[in-house]
């Protein structure tokens, strides 16, 4: 059963009188447009609804592959780096092994050194011993002069002591010199190996070796990075190709979305020439009754403006305070208040005009639904899936339908959308506005969505 609102009959009849017999043949007809026309509808937001879903997809899929394509390319250029650091490695180890070779011949020459300073040292201690005998002698002879001989005996005395002293140092440089030159050796010999020793050698593995293991590693970075870089290559090329095709696909998907706009809106309009046209269809009770109820909250507002119950500032306010914590994000304004106590009962009735009646709101100029039915207004939680569904309150809806709805300037605007339920649960409806005037200033509309 429907419970409608009814306009005022000084309005005049919606029904327009039977003129002739063929009048209800026109009816019919008229009315069996309609209908195929609200089934043309239905399909028409569903398709649109799918391929804006499938759009949404692929410019996602898009960004995705171009951000892939931008990791590639940050790939590439670290192989790079990867591959110049090893050609400026191998030029390093070139150059330390060019240095050592020549470390090598300095060291030969050091041992070279070490063998004719071991030759002076030892003619020193020759000449110091000889030097000594020497002055042992004259300091015999110094004694047997007896005090004639003494000057030349404290002489002979200091002669024979410096020589002696030289002799221990010469020997000490020859030792010296003798352990240098067997290190210096060993290092020329471990320098100029070409091959590694044995296991158990003490040394350990040659100087050369090593190098020639870092030079054999370097390589193998080197080939890495260059198969990497081929690969790479490889790879986004296809990932190039692909977001080419994504994004074509997702500019396709638009302008298939567009026609079917265009399939949507002529559905549309062949509704509204059929209500409008005074004959009656299924569309025309809720079209009655929404055209009563805006009307009724029109003169609602302007009585509380009258009462002083509101100022024109708050009722017209249109600047939103966000909820904190909110999710999805609900607002407050001035007049939040006011349209919870006045409207809340007045919006609770549309859901009884019929089992097809799914919501009913007044919504303000900027898509914003202070008050909605008590089903829609429950308290958020923390699942915002659950909360897209049921906290509809407060929030603001500036999509297609509800922006055509707010702007339009018709008596009614009769349309077809897909509405989100929350949880990628979407529902195709009737979508009923009519435009709510305070005096003579719009105040918003008034919006019913019903099912086929």
């Amino acid at each position: 059963m429907f419970t409608f609102f009814r306009r005022d009959p000084a309005a005049g009849p919606v029904v327009a009188p039977q003129a002739t017999a063929a009048m209800p043949d026109i009816e019919q007809i008229l009315g069996g447009i309609a209908h195929q026309a609200s089934g043309l509808g239905k399909e028409s937001a569903d398709l649109n609804g799918m391929i804006e879903d499938l759009a949404a997809m692929s410019g996602r899929q898009a960004a995705t592959f171009t951000t892939l394509a931008q990791e590639i390319d940050a790939m590439v250029q670290a192989n790079r780096a990867i591959s110049d650091v090893t050609k400026a490695s191998n030029a390093s180890v070139l150059r330390a092994r060019k240095t050592v070779e020549n470390v090598g011949q300095g060291v030969a020459g050091v041992t070279d050194t070490l063998a004719q300073v071991a030759t002076a040292a030892s003619e020193i201690t020759q000449i110091a011993l000889q030097t000594r005998l020497v002055a042992f002698n004259a300091l015999v002879e110094a004694r047997r002069a007896g005090d004639a001989g003494r000057g030349f005996g404290v002489v002979a005395e200091a002669v024979k002591d410096l020589a002696t002293r030289v002799e221990q140092s010469s020997s000490l440089i020859t030792s010296t010199v003798k352990q240098l030159d067997v290190r210096i050796r060993d290092l020329a010999r471990d320098i100029a190996s070409k091959e590694d020793a044995q296991p158990d050698s003490a040394r350990g593995d040659s100087f050369h070796a090593a190098v020639a293991e870092v030079e054999r590693g370097v390589d193998d970075i080197a080939a890495a990075a260059q198969k990497n870089l081929e690969g790479c290559a490889g790879v986004i090329a296809s990932v190039r190709g692909l977001s080419q095709q994504v994004a074509g696909s997702s500019a396709e998907l638009q302008n298939a979305r567009k026609k079917t706009e265009g399939f949507l809106a002529l559905s549309e309009e062949l509704i509204e020439m059929a209500a409008e046209s005074g004959i009656q269809t299924e569309d025309t009770p809720f079209i009655e009754s929404a055209l009563a109820l805006a009307q009724q909250v029109g003169e609602l507002f302007a009585q509380a403006l009258d009462d002083g119950a509101i100022t024109t500032a708050d009722l017209f306010d249109d600047k939103y305070q966000l909820i904190r914590g909110s999710n999805p994000e609900q607002f407050t304004t001035r007049f939040t208040a006011f349209c919870d106590r006045t409207l809340a009962e007045i919006l609770e009735q549309t859901l009884h005009w019929s089992p097809k009646i799914s919501f009913g709101v007044v919504t303000d100029m900027q898509g914003y639904v202070p008050t909605h039915n008590r089903k829609y207004s429950r308290a958020q939680g923390p699942d915002v899936v659950w909360n897209l569904a049921h906290c509809r309150n407060r929030r603001i809806y500036n999509g297609r339908t509800e922006m055509a709805a707010i702007h339009s300037q018709r008596k009614f605007l009769l349309q077809t959308y897909r509405r989100d339920m929350g949880g990628a649960n979407f529902v195709v409806m009737k979508h009923l506005s009519v435009p709510v005037f305070v005096a003579d200033r719009q105040w918003g509309a008034l919006r019913i969505g019903y099912q086929f």
